[in-house]
C-alpha cells in the first residue's frame, strides 16, 4: 500500500478511495478481506479513528461487511457497485460539461459523436 494523501480533502475520504481502487483493481477481492483497521493505521502512519472512518464509509456504500470476530470482507458485487459510481461520476464531471459546451458551440450530436470516436 503506498498511498499518497494530499492536504485538499479529508484523508478519510481518500483512503475509502484508495481502498475503492484496490477493490476495483483485484488487489482486494469479492468476500475475502481487507486489512483491519488497526492494520491499516500502522502501515498508513494514521489515526486509527481517521482510518475507521474512511473504511466505515465503505460500509456504508455496502462495499465492505463487517464480520464479527473475523474481520472486514469485499461484499460480493462490489466491484459493479463501485464501476457503476465511478461511471456515473465520469459522466457527471466529463460528459455533462462537454455536451453543454458543445451545445453552446453549436456542435450538432451526429459531429459530437464523430469526433469522440476519432479520438477513441
Amino acid at each position: 500500500m503506498n498511498y499518497k494523501f494530499s492536504s485538499d480533502r479529508p484523508i478519510f475520504i481518500q483512503l475509502a478511495e484508495f481502498l475503492e481502487n484496490d477493490i476495483l483493481n483485484g488487489i482486494f477481492q469479492e468476500e475475502k478481506p481487507i486489512p483491519s483497521t488497526t492494520e491499516l493505521s500502522v502501515v498508513l502512519k494514521l489515526n486509527p479513528a481517521t482510518t475507521l472512518k474512511g473504511v466505515n464509509l465503505l460500509v456504508e456504500q455496502g462495499l465492505v461487511e463487517k464480520k464479527r470476530g473475523i474481520g472486514m470482507f469485499v461484499v460480493p458485487g462490489a466491484v459493479e457497485k463501485i464501476l457503476q459510481k465511478k461511471r456515473q461520476g465520469f459522466i457527471d464531471v466529463y460528459i455533462k460539461p462537454l455536451v453543454k459546451e458543445a451545445k453552446s458551440l453549436k456542435i450538432e450530436c451526429d459531429e459530437l459523436i464523430s469526433s469522440i470516436k476519432e479520438n477513441y
